[in-house]
This record gives structure tokens, sequence and C-alpha cells, in this order.
């Protein structure tokens, strides 16, 4: 029967030395261990927070880039709207002032009695023609009425040879003011229809019937119209 014996101070000690080691190294490897599976999951959560910025960044770098663009696209719409209100202003001008010359032009009209008188003839018969009616108020400028009777012979004549019936003319005495540059107004049915031909009328009419043709005279194409008649 084996007996056995017991340990002295000295090799106690020394397995007690070894047991702190052994837990020392099993602690150190465990530490290891550990900061080893923190810096992973370290690794892990950082690069996450990384990619969610990085994708914040580039959202709100979009966003921005996207906010400058368009304020840039507005301000270039902005200013070439002005730009082409500008020059639509200018060309207005010019037309008002061409027309404003042709108004002032207008007194010139009457200075050739042969002509001018050829020209109310036309007026007359024009009105006539629109009226169609057997009695006509004639209104003129006081100083055109030796012109203007010779001018309603020649046109009732014209116009009896037309359709076989005279038209009985009434001078109006309220006559048309001295400012005005001549031609005449018709009326029939106690004032209820009218026909203007003076020379300021024939003048607005002009400008309505031609203004696009004027335009592209003084202007040219426009670069925006698409269609043309």
């Amino acid at each position: 029967m084996s007996s056995t014996r017991a340990l002295n101070d000295e090799e106690v000690f020394a397995e007690m030395k070894k047991m702190v080691a052994f837990i020392k190294q099993e602690a150190l490897e465990k530490a290891r261990e550990i900061k080893v599976k923190a810096d992973e999951e370290f690794n892990i959560e950082k690069a996450k927070i990384v990619r969610q910025e990085s994708i914040h960044i580039e959202s709100v770098f979009e966003r921005k880039t996207k906010q400058v663009e368009i304020e840039k696209t507005i301000a270039k719409s902005t200013l070439t709207n002005k730009s082409r209100l500008e020059i639509l202003g200018e060309r207005q001008n010019l037309i008002n002032e061409l027309f404003e010359t042709a108004a002032g032009e207008l007194i010139k009209v009457a200075k050739d009695e042969s002509k001018y008188s050829a020209f109310l003839k036309d007026l007359i018969l024009q009105g006539f023609f629109q009226l169609m009616e057997p009695k006509v108020t004639l209104r003129f400028r006081e100083k055109d009425e030796k012109l203007i009777e010779k001018a309603v012979k020649g046109a009732s004549a014209e116009y009896e040879k037309e359709f076989g019936y005279p038209v009985e003319v009434v001078h109006d005495t309220t006559y048309l003011p001295e400012g005005c540059a001549g031609g005449i107004i018709l009326s029939c049915l106690d004032g209820r229809i009218k026909a203007t031909n003076t020379l300021e009328s024939r003048l607005e009419l002009l400008k309505e019937q031609m203004l696009p043709q004027i335009r592209y005279s003084l202007f040219g194409a426009s670069p925006n119209r698409k269609f043309y008649d």
C-alpha cells in the first residue's frame, strides 16, 4: 500500500506559481480574444457609421447640386425673359414711333388737291358700298366742301351705274374738327349705322391689318413662330 507524501513549502509554492501562470495565461488569451472581437465589432460599427454618413453626405450634396442647378435655370430663364421683354418693348416703341411719324405725314395727303380729290371719291364710293342705303349723310372738314361736292358726283355716278339707282347725299354741317387730317364719315338710318373713312381711321386700319408684315419687314421672322399662312 502506497502512501502520498505531503508537499513541502517549496513544492506548494511551485505548484501555486504554476497555477497562477496558467490562470494568467488563460486571462491573457481571453483578454486577447475579447479585444479581437471588440476590435472586429468596432470596425464593423465604424464602417456602418461611415457608410451611413457617406450616403447622407452624398444625398445632401446631390440635393444641394440639384438646388443650385434649379436656381441657375431659374436665374437664366428670368434673365432671358427680362431681355426678351426689353427687346419687345424697344420694338413696340419703334413701331409706335413709326406710326406717330406716319400720323404726322397724313396732313400732307390733302395738300395735293388733285390726288386728294380722287382719294375722297374712292372713300365715298367705298362708304356707299358698305352702307348700301339710298340716303346717306356725309360729314367732312369744312375746308374740303368744294372737293367733297366734286367727289360725291363721281362716286354717285359710279354707284348708280353699278346698282341702277342713285344715292341721296346729305351734308352734315357738324364738320370734322380742323385737326383732322382729312377724309369723311358716312352714316345712315339717323346715324345708327356709320362708316368711318377719315385718314386717321385708315391709318388705324392699316396698323391692325399690316402690323404682322410691318414687324416682319422691320425685325425679320420670329424664331418662335412655327407656322406661316
